[in-house]
């Protein structure tokens, strides 16, 4: 039978199968609406991958600089233009870069001078107009030695910010009514900084030495709570900044030698105690004079000097009697004692007369002692000290957490070593206290936020916005409008009908003698299906060509199915 094919067969022309045709062919057969439809997919998918692509380059931006103003921001924008730096200015004098060039900027604009700040020095001086009034003048130079005191109170490691404000009245030629200078600093400190008296008076001198006739006690510092840095009179406790501090710095240290002690023994979280000490400022001078009296037999006395004076006046006897042997004779020796009342002299046949004077003056050293008393200030007159302990936690078998008080017996061994620790001294008044008290434990509960409200979640949702709403579109593009655009040149294929019973393979089977048995419905086995043709006539010709030579078809499909050619 393979004989009987005709030959007209093979001179028929075979027509192009859908599988052969380009797609370039398919999109110019596709219909119009298709054509504009995939043509705007197509778009909206390239623009969203650029988008992609630009927000990835984009990175991620940090503020360099905030709360810039307009002068400052407008140098600074030009500065990172003339270094290539990509930039965004939001509002609030914000200008962001990217995170990884935060630093590098900053140090080269610092290095520029960037950015001035809206304080202005001497500088604002070189810009004098003509017909600038003396008020204007005096005015800019106010202004200007404000300026340069900022700048050189800002240059303390302590200090983020300051304002200085000078009230310099202007004089007149009157002595008397003229007014002097005063000046008022505040001072914005960095996080957790403090200033010292020391630095302080710096400060207080620095404005009042630039200022003429400026006193430093018309000088006040203030810091950003308010609080005045530069009193020098005493506070409401009679005490001064530099004493309260010293008052405090005692009650610090023995309050940490209470705790470094007591922890160990209690627990860090089972103990509360707080020192008062009252310290002695007072400054005495005392001078005393005294004088040892001399006193006593077996007192010693130093003589400083010894002076005696001694006289005697005596008038002789004179004879008298008759003259002869007897009143002749020679005066008698004189028998005055050396101590006591003398006796007068006797003359034989006469009587004489006599006096004595004696005078001593002795001087003696005086017991002088001169005692001059200074007492020391910042004395400790009286420690109070007071201490509560937690009570102690215990478990019974249940599981059940009980708290129990401590001991006496432990609370006196701690009151002892308390003593030891803070210097105790029972004549100088001082009181202590230890208690064991339950502490209460403030459990706040935790509102639990649901989870798109957690910050983290927040944070999450907006870092990840930009890209999901993206490929949300892209997705869209692709799915929405590509695609049925794209399965419009691939029409799905077309599933063969039922055939009818007595008709189609049983047709070729009565045809065809062979022993091969065609299946009785098209598909059946799991065949894959052949695609419907396009064109209706090509179709036509299929089914002529069939009724016309079925032999030539049965054996053309007979080679298709076993390989062998025809």
């Amino acid at each position: 039978m393979d004989n009987a094919i005709s030959p007209n067969v093979t001179a028929l022309p075979l027509a192009v199968t859908p599988g052969e045709q380009s797609f370039g062919a398919r999109l110019v057969a596709m219909p119009t609406r298709s054509k504009v439809m995939m043509a705007a997919g197509l778009a909206v998918l390239a623009g969203a991958v650029l988008a992609m692509t630009l927000w990835s380059n984009q990175g991620d931006f940090r503020p360099v600089f905030t709360g810039l103003s307009d002068k400052d921001g407008g140098a600074v924008i030009a500065q990172l233009t003339t270094l290539g730096v990509p930039y965004r200015n939001d509002p609030g004098g914000t200008i962001l870069v990217p995170a990884s060039q935060v630093y590098d900027v900053r140090m080269k604009l610092a290095s520029a001078g960037l950015p001035k700040g809206s304080t202005v020095g001497f500088e604002l001086m070189d810009k004098s107009s003509i017909g600038q009034t003396q008020f204007n003048e005096r005015l800019n130079f106010q202004r200007g030695l404000e300026g340069e005191l900022t700048r050189t109170i800002t240059a303390l490691a302590d200090v983020a910010d300051a304002r200085v404000h000078l009230a310099m009245p202007q004089q007149n030629g009157f002595f008397r009514e003229q007014q002097k200078p005063s000046a008022s600093v505040m001072l914005t400190l960095r996080g957790g900084r403090t200033l010292d008296r020391a630095q302080i008076a710096g400060i207080v001198h620095l404005v009042s030495a630039s200022v003429p006739e400026l006193a430093p006690k018309a000088v006040s510092v203030l810091d950003q709570t308010g609080a005045l840095l530069s009193n020098t009179s005493d506070n409401g406790n009679g005490l001064d900044s530099q004493q309260l501090q010293y008052k405090q710095q005692i009650e610090a240290n023995i309050n940490k030698r209470i705790y470094e002690l007591l922890e160990p023994v209690v627990g860090r979280e089972n103990l509360r105690a707080t020192v008062t000490a009252d310290v002695d400022f007072s400054q005495v001078e005392s001078t005393a004079e005294e004088f040892k009296p001399n006193q006593g037999q077996n007192a010693s006395a130093a003589v400083r000097s010894s002076q005696t004076n001694e006289s005697t006046n005596g008038t002789p006897a004179l004879p008298t009697g008759v003259p002869g042997a007897a009143t002749n004779q020679p005066p008698v020796p004189a028998t005055a004692p050396i101590t006591g009342a003398s006796a007068p002299l006797q003359v034989a046949g006469g009587s004489a007369t006599s006096s004595s004077r004696r005078e001593a003056v002795t001087n003696f050293e005086l017991d002088k002692t001169v005692r001059v008393v200074r007492n020391a200030t910042g004395q400790v007159r009286r420690l109070n000290a007071a201490v509560v302990v937690n009570h102690r936690s215990s478990t019974d078998p249940k599981g059940k957490v009980n708290t129990i008080p401590v001991p006496q017996e432990e609370l006196d061994k701690l009151t002892a070593l308390v003593k030891e620790t803070m210097g105790f001294s029972q004549e100088r008044g001082d009181s202590l206290k230890i208690i064991s008290a339950p502490f209460m434990n403030d459990k706040q509960d935790a509102t639990d936020l649901p989870l798109w409200k957690q910050p983290l979640v927040l944070d999450m949702v907006r870092a990840a916005a930009v890209p999901l709403a993206l490929v949300l579109v892209a997705l869209i593009a692709v799915f929405g409008m590509v695609r049925p655009a794209i399965r419009a040149a691939y029409p799905p294929p077309v599933e063969p009908a039922a055939a009818k019973e007595g008709e189609g393979p049983q047709e070729l089977n009565a045809i065809v003698d062979d022993e091969n048995q065609l299946p009785a419905v098209l598909g059946a086995n799991g065949l894959p299906a052949l695609e419907a043709p396009v064109s209706n006539d090509k179709l036509e010709r299929a089914r002529a060509l069939a009724r016309e030579n079925p032999i030539a078809v049965a054996n053309i499909m007979r080679s298709w199915m076993t390989g062998e050619a025809a």
